[in-house]
């Protein structure tokens, strides 16, 4: 009898590597994320990091902060970044268009920061699975983790597709 087990990836891997091609289309110079915004197993949502819509491509001079990244140490001038981060884009891309993520799954290649975790908590995002793991500063590390248990189907890791090369951020 010939092996019947399915190759097929499970739901998480699927989403994660269209997560992968999504940030294909990242034009910040210093990090290519991508998401994805699921809900019941279906895209409702996708996004990548860069400069907002109607603006320079960050690769095109369109932020300050990455086009001239010899005048700010790494960890600073994020005040002047104007890149928006994957996550981000997802979100705000689904309620350009009305659509509602309340309830669905958000899978980014890269673990979300704090200001995007909060952004998907109001959103009523239920749950993350990320790639590439980010660790912040130990001080702070206690409250991320606090933050992160409120999503209902928890923060979870899901390895990125085999043959993905990593495109961690750069500061």
């Amino acid at each position: 009898m010939a092996d019947t087990k399915s190759t097929r990836p499970d739901m998480d891997e699927y989403m994660m590597s269209i997560a992968v091609g999504v940030r294909s289309r990242a034009n910040c110079l210093g990090s290519h994320i991508g998401a994805v915004l699921a809900r019941d197993g279906h895209i409702v949502s996708t996004g990548y990091n860069g400069t907002p819509h109607k603006t320079s491509n960050c690769d095109e001079g369109g932020c300050a902060r990455c086009s001239n990244k010899n005048l700010y140490p790494p960890g600073t001038g994020y005040d002047m970044c104007i890149c928006v981060h994957a996550e981000q884009n997802a979100l705000l891309s689904a309620a350009r268009f009305g659509i509602s993520v309340e309830g669905s799954l958000l899978y980014t290649t890269w673990q979300p920061c704090f200001s995007c975790t909060k952004e998907m908590l109001q959103a009523g995002v239920r749950g993350v699975r990320y790639g590439e793991e980010w660790e912040p500063k130990p001080e702070l590390k206690e409250e991320y983790e606090r933050l992160q248990s409120y999503f209902p189907d928890g923060v979870n890791r899901v390895p990125l597709p085999e043959g993905a090369e990593s495109h961690r951020p750069n500061e």
